[in-house]
């Protein structure tokens, strides 16, 4: 993969458009294994999909107890699935050059396997340092790392409206830049 500075800093370039994932994955799936198209979200590094199990029948004394039977369900699913999943995985890596990852969802469970942990460098000013060693120091994080973790996806929690605007104005700039001359 090659990167290539731009206005805006180190941009990926020759990876394949994903847009398309979603309808793959639907297409390519096979019958049965979920109630619906599964989530699929993708980035940079990797495509995560994430599908909904049929329900469970049975009834449950207690929440624990109906947690307990949907994980079980999903690690079912995981191994029995595990082959294809793979086979799958395999094409759709060489399709889009992006690490696949998989997911299933049962009532209010939601378990993900094989998923990939990206590392990224950043360089943070005391101040912003100190933010993280609270985090540690108070044991809500292990290390800097889970603590720069944390932050993040509470922040994803939190402006998850602002961040869709945010992905949608840059999807049209790309458009407009397909549309443009050629340089």
């Amino acid at each position: 993969m090659r990167k290539h500075w731009n206005t805006r800093g180190w941009q990926q370039s020759d990876i394949p458009s994903a847009d398309d994932a979603a309808a793959w994955f639907s297409g390519r799936l096979p019958d049965g294994w979920f109630t619906g198209d599964p989530t699929v979200t993708v980035d940079r590094e990797e495509i995560l999909v994430v599908g909904t199990l049929p329900a469970l029948d049975a009834d449950y004394p207690d929440d624990a107890a109906r947690a307990a039977a949907e994980s079980g369900r999903i690690a079912r699913f995981r191994e029995d699935t595990r082959e294809e999943r793979i086979e799958i995985a395999r094409q759709a890596e060489h399709r889009y050059r992006r690490k696949v990852a998989w997911g299933a969802r049962q009532g209010e469970t939601e378990e993900l396997f094989t998923t990939l942990s990206a590392p990224v460098m950043t360089r943070l000013r005391q101040p912003e340092r100190l933010v993280l060693d609270t985090l540690v120091d108070a044991g809500v994080a292990r290390s800097r790392s889970d603590a720069l973790a944390w932050t993040v996806r509470l922040v994803g929690a939190h402006a998850e409206e602002w961040l869709t605007e945010l992905r949608e104005a840059m999807s049209k700039v790309d458009d407009l830049r397909a549309k443009g001359p050629e340089v």
